[in-house]
């Protein structure tokens, strides 16, 4: 089974999109999530750090630099977006990912107090 950590990284840039109202509480996740070619554009221009930093989760058994260490995006790599919030939060309770679970949640309740 996948071991994740929380991405300290990917969680800081989160709250700082959201506290700059950069997010969209209305697209849906599966409208809204970025192809595989707009992943690979990411790492071209901001690295395996810079695409890392879209994601809740670190897969501590994957290797660095691939796309795979990366788990539970948040964003389309120009904003947070609320129902991915909500996706990661579902999908880390459905595979008992508690830590990333709470994570997701607390930033969801974040979004909203600000959002209001």
């Amino acid at each position: 089974m996948t071991q994740y950590r929380v991405n300290q990284a990917g969680v800081d840039k989160a709250r700082a999109m959201i506290d700059a109202n950069q997010y969209d509480l209305d697209a849906e996740w599966s409208d809204a999530a970025p192809s595989a070619d707009d992943g690979n554009d990411q790492i071209e221009r901001h690295g395996y750090d810079g695409y890392g930093q879209w994601h809740l989760a670190i897969d501590t058994g994957a290797s660095e630099d691939t796309k795979d260490r990366y788990g539970f995006p948040y964003g389309d790599f120009s904003r947070v977006i609320r129902s991915a919030l909500i996706h990661a939060k579902q999908r880390a309770s459905q595979n008992d990912h508690t830590d990333v679970e709470r994570t997701a949640d607390e930033l969801l309740q974040h979004l909203d107090d600000v959002a209001g």
